[in-house]
């Protein structure tokens, strides 16, 4: 295999995205589909669930299926398994991608519940999918992945986002701890820390946050590119490739990273 060959992942990946019906879940499930993947998803939107039922019902490669699923909720993670097992019958790759912006404000504004909530999604989540994909993964043939996804802000300080910033540094914590626990089974486990990601979930986190600093979105948004080195936003395709990347040949001695896709966030 030539060193070209090596940066593209092997033909019939099965993977699982989680959080895959929209956004960058989305992007990264049609960058493995278009690799020669079988991907299958799982969305707490039932509008971006049934977006994607349409627009893959004329897929003229493997079409992306789909579970609705509260990755929060245990027992609806069994549920998406169970439809792993009938659409893809095993798994090489799990893409622990769901995730919320959770809450704007001062630690003493932040509600209870609101915590509660970001920790559910953002980290226990991530636990759930792993317990489960882990005995499937030790099955792949030729080794499993696991790519989590964390944030800049797994890896700064982040004021007013607390509950956000927390979770994404405690799924680095995971990540590094399950590459040590999983490694000699030959299942990868690494992290990708976007930054700021062009679309419509930053536009909210930056509305939210020129709210509450009294400024306009246009003055919030210069203050957040001011503060990156390239000046620019990441794109969901530059995180989709790097994804692609831990989980292709080329990748195959990468384990227990956290790695960041950000245009260098000096500081959040």
């Amino acid at each position: 295999m030539t060193v070209l060959q090596m940066l593209k992942p092997q033909a019939g990946l099965r993977v699982l995205i989680t959080g895959g019906a929209s956004g960058i879940g989305l992007v990264i499930a049609r960058a493995f589909i278009d690799a020669g993947a079988r991907v299958h998803v799982c969305d707490a939107s039932p509008e971006a669930i049934d977006a994607l039922a349409k627009a893959e019902a004329n897929a003229e490669l493997n079409p992306i299926t789909a579970t609705l699923a509260d990755v929060s909720d245990s027992e609806a993670v069994d549920r998406v398994f169970a439809d792993v097992q009938s659409q893809l019958g095993g798994l090489d790759v799990l893409v622990n991608n769901a995730g919320i912006a959770g809450p704007t404000g001062g630690v003493e504004e932040i509600d209870v519940k609101e915590w509660e909530d970001t920790v559910d999604v953002n980290l226990n989540a991530q636990f759930y999918f792993a317990r489960r994909a882990v005995p499937l993964l030790r099955e792949a043939p030729n080794g499993g992945a696991i790519v989590a996804l964390s944030s800049v802000a797994g890896r700064l300080g982040y004021a007013f986002r607390t509950p956000y910033a927390a979770t994404k540094w405690a799924v680095v914590g995971m990540v590094k701890s399950l590459a040590i626990e999983l490694g000699p089974t030959n299942i990868r486990v690494n992290a990708i820390q976007p930054g700021i990601v062009k679309g419509p979930r930053i536009e909210r986190v930056i509305a939210a946050r020129a709210k509450q600093m009294n400024l306009s979105y246009e003055d919030m948004e210069k203050q957040y590119l001011a503060k990156i080195s390239l000046r620019r936003m990441t794109t969901p395709e530059e995180v989709a490739a790097t994804t692609l990347f831990l989980c292709s040949p080329a990748g195959s001695g990468i384990s227990g990273q956290a790695i960041s896709v950000c245009g260098n966030v000096e500081v959040l």
